[in-house]
């Protein structure tokens, strides 16, 4: 939005509130809200516009990116009037579903959706840890973070769906999924929300937690390090289809991303990056290099397209390939690292290449089929019957890729057995 259109808004804001103040008493507007979002950045906006419309009563439900979508692409049956969250493809989900609306909303283009903040990813450890901070991703593969480091399912978590699908445009499909697979060696656990993480690094569950920078940086006893090469993601806002107060919602998003509404992203403690570059001069301090350099350069763009296309079929595999089978991943790499240094290089890289390929190619995860209905991955009565035997097929073949990893292991074990006196 140019910054002629926010001054305008905010003289009609201005006009607005009086009106409210001097209409019909008692009739107050309910405008709901549904977000993943942190109090610590709604609370701030919800404080605000209420008092610039005194007579609007605000209802926010928080949910998880995915549950939101659920709910919204089944037909927003509780009328929710706004979606706010920091996974753009959330949105071109939605929107693909017509979950939007823009008509007489000069704060939105013909999507009903916008973005209002600028975020990326990296990992939060205590700024009292004696564990070292990795340097890069690749750092996090290392020995020393063995059982040491925690995420958030991307099934459960808009942020990490946007991490895993970082990796899978940046490397590529089969180096993306590489990385992943190989950091199970590394992983202690997977919590069901992004708050999960924080909370596990904060209370030491585990030592280093992949994270989005927003949850991180408002916290005084963590510190963070975004990953590069930075990959910047635009959260987003946007007006639904069958909300019950149209106008309301509106008036909102144009609140948002107003000079008035996107200075509170500079707070402290909200911690977000505003989309109006104009502003960003007004507290350099709040944003951090790595991110100005990146907002700087934009060498590489997130797809939300390419997300929303395969977005189903990601959670899937991040699910049945890794979360399903951690335990037993772990135990595999604890064998194979056993064995290192007793056979041949090559006798080890073949069990280590069935540990680190997926024997899904992009091109079948990208089947418009499964990914028509977002679903939950782990609930059979939301998936559509494709959804529920190409689950079962992929689940089959990651134990059958696991099954001969263990037989592999199992033989040089034995031959190590046979040769001792």
């Amino acid at each position: 939005m140019q910054g002629s259109r926010f001054g305008l808004f905010c003289r009609l804001l201005t006009g607005l509130a009086v009106l409210a103040t001097t209409g019909s008493a008692g009739q107050a507007q309910q405008l709901r809200i549904l977000t993943s979002m942190p109090p610590a950045l709604t609370d701030p906006f919800i404080a605000a516009f209420r008092q610039a419309f005194p007579e609007a009563d605000l209802l926010v439900l928080n949910k998880n990116t995915n549950s939101g979508i659920d709910e919204i692409t089944r037909g927003n049956a509780r009328g929710f009037d706004i979606f706010w969250a920091s996974a753009p493809e959330a949105f071109a989900v939605i929107g693909q579903h017509h979950g939007f609306v823009a008509e007489d909303c000069p704060a939105l283009d013909a999507s009903g959706h916008v973005s209002f903040a600028l975020s990326s990813i990296g990992w939060a450890r205590r700024a009292d840890a004696h564990i070292a901070m990795p340097g890069d991703w690749d750092d996090l593969l290392l020995p020393g973070y063995r059982g040491r480091i925690g995420m958030s399912l991307p099934s459960q978590s808009g942020t990490t769906h946007m991490m895993v699908e970082r990796f899978l445009q940046v490397r590529g499909w089969e180096d993306g999924w590489a990385y992943f697979l190989r950091l199970t060696e590394n992983l202690s656990t997977l919590t069901a929300r992004s708050f999960g993480v924080i909370d596990g690094v904060r209370s030491g569950r585990f030592d280093i937690g992949l994270t989005i920078d927003f949850l991180a940086e408002v916290e005084p006893d963590l510190e963070f390090r975004y990953g590069k090469p930075v990959m910047i993601f635009p959260a987003q806002i946007g007006r639904l289809a069958g909300g019950l107060e149209p106008g309301l919602a509106c008036d909102f998003i144009g609140f948002v991303l107003s000079d008035t509404g996107q200075r509170l992203l500079l707070d402290p403690g909200v911690g977000r990056i505003p989309v109006v570059a104009s502003l960003r001069p007004e507290a350099p301090d709040a944003i951090p290099e790595p991110m100005r350099d990146a907002i700087r350069r934009q060498w590489q763009v997130y797809d939300a397209r390419l997300a929303q296309r395969r977005y189903w079929a990601v959670n899937a595999l991040f699910d049945i390939f890794i979360s399903d089978l951690l335990p037993r991943r772990r135990e595999l790499w604890v064998r194979l690292r056993a064995l290192q240094g007793k056979f041949d290089a090559a006798d080890l890289d073949l069990i280590e290449r069935l540990l680190t390929s997926l024997p899904v190619s992009e091109q079948e995860a990208e089947r418009e089929a499964l990914n028509a209905s977002p679903g939950r991955i782990s609930d059979l009565i939301t998936m559509t019957p494709e959804q529920d035997a190409v689950r079962t097929d992929w689940a089959a073949a990651a134990l059958r890729q696991l099954d001969e990893a263990d037989r592999a292991l199992t033989a040089l074990e034995r031959r190590i057995r046979g040769a001792r006196p």
